[in-house]
């Protein structure tokens, strides 16, 4: 993908961002001579998130955002079900929230989060801000 927008006609497949599962694993190493416990449910936090990072695909069609496990469609999104979205902490991204007219949802960055970014701005572009 380059830096140019996506176009809206084509389907995004993005792609898996090991940056935070592969943090937690690290974290949770020196965290065994501090608590074994907490340690350990870090650590496995991390696995999970590196096995659905390996698993899972976000595909951004021109009508929907599809969630893939390997070629099996999992789940369907349809943009004009949206009423908003957002990306949390900037510097290092780590979740992904939209709202649905219906549901909320919430999802580890585990996939490549600039492409994310583009994607999420070329489908659903965000209301300018009145504050």
């Amino acid at each position: 993908m380059t830096s140019t927008a996506p176009s809206l006609d084509e389907t995004i497949e993005l792609a898996p961002s090991y940056a935070i599962p592969i943090a937690l694993v690290l974290a949770a190493v020196p965290l065994l001579w501090v608590q074994v416990w907490v340690s350990g449910a870090i650590g496995l936090f991390g696995l999970f998130l590196m096995i659905q990072a390996a698993s899972l695909r976000l595909k951004f069609t021109p009508t929907d955002l599809d969630i893939y496990r390997g070629e099996t469609l999992i789940r369907r999104f349809p943009y004009r079900e949206w009423q908003n979205w957002e990306i949390f902490w900037s510097p290092v991204p780590i979740l992904f929230f939209f709202k649905e007219v219906k549901s909320i949802h919430f999802l580890p960055i585990i996939f490549d989060p600039k492409t994310l970014r583009l994607c999420l701005e070329q489908h659903f572009p965000k209301a300018p801000s009145h504050l």
